[in-house]
């Protein structure tokens, strides 16, 4: 029961992370590597806190709200987002499917809850079914945020890199790093000092700080999730230049049969393939184009093609 308890937020939003990524899903074996890679930074995690924790009790062996926020913003936040960050830069950086920009919002999810349900399920065994309610609706959906915002600049990162803008690139990678670090720290900051705090006054005055920043912070990152889901393309190729049928940006806008004008080649909406009534081959690729040239190579349409290379779809 309590089991079950601290896995069904995590697989909530799994599910909801992944079914927004509407134009290419990603491989099942590389989600669940990445999963499982989040829960080992646990281990990196606890150790990092531990050494943190110990080097601030030996400069203030009490609990006050000055250390409580010191080790949630200097320890807590940069222990567990590098780790987390580190084993998404070494699985995915340079994987083939890292291909679309809503991609990256999806391998620091993974990467998150798998750190948060290892995590989950330790505190709802030690603490029962109030714990268990309690951070299914704030510390793992907090970790899904953090990811969210990871994510989200870590996508940035990659298609700077493959459009060779360098300074964007790197600038990027640290907002990948560094927003999670401080939005954690700023969480648990707030809490953590709230508990060190003796002026029940203070204590309650913190405890409402941290819903609003809650609220806010869950709000912020469903925008950045459907808006991000909604305008995903293809960073692999320019987006803003013709591209074959399976890239984002074939001339023309059309009418989905949910209703929705779409420009890209699949509906933000509901998901439906953009259909086309004359796709050729390319002869020299061998990539599909409705086109009247090639948008991989830049070919011209063949006056004249065989039954087996024409396919009307």
């Amino acid at each position: 029961m309590l089991f079950v308890l601290a896995i069904i937020p995590v697989i909530g939003l799994l599910c909801f992370i992944y079914f927004n990524d509407k134009k290419e899903k990603e491989p099942f074996g590389l989600l669940v590597a990445l999963f499982f890679a989040g829960m080992a930074t646990v281990l990196t995690a606890m150790i990092a806190e531990l050494a943190g924790g110990f080097i601030i009790e030996s400069v203030s062996p009490e609990k006050t709200v000055l250390s409580q926020i010191v080790d949630a913003m200097i320890i807590v936040g940069p222990a567990e987002e590098l780790g987390k960050f580190f084993v998404l830069w070494i699985i995915t950086w340079k994987n083939k499917h890292f291909n679309y920009s809503y991609d990256a919002i999806v391998y620091a999810v993974f990467v998150s809850l798998g750190f948060a349900a290892f995590e989950n399920v330790g505190y709802v065994f030690s603490n029962g079914v109030g714990t268990a309610i309690a951070r299914m609706i704030t510390a793992v959906p907090g970790h899904a945020c953090f990811a969210v915002f990871m994510g989200f600049f870590y996508s940035k990162a990659k298609y700077a890199a493959i459009t060779q803008k360098k300074g964007k690139c790197l600038s990027n990678i640290l907002l990948a790093i560094f927003v999670p670090i401080v939005i954690h720290g700023i969480y648990d900051a707030i809490l953590m000092g709230a508990g060190a705090s003796d002026l029940e006054a203070l204590a309650g005055i913190s405890i409402i700080l941290w819903l609003g920043f809650v609220i806010a912070m869950f709000v912020v990152s469903c925008i950045i999730i459907v808006k991000s889901s909604k305008n995903d393309f293809c960073i692999v190729t320019m987006p803003d230049k013709v591209q074959t049928i399976y890239r984002p940006a074939v001339v023309g806008n059309w009418t989905c049969a949910c209703g929705s004008v779409n420009r890209l080649n699949f509906c933000p909406k509901c998901g439906r393939q953009r259909e086309f009534v004359s796709t050729w081959y390319c002869s020299k690729c061998g990539a599909p184009s409705s086109l009247n040239f090639c948008g991989n190579c830049g070919s011209p349409k063949p006056v004249y093609q065989t039954p087996a290379q024409n396919n009307n779809v």
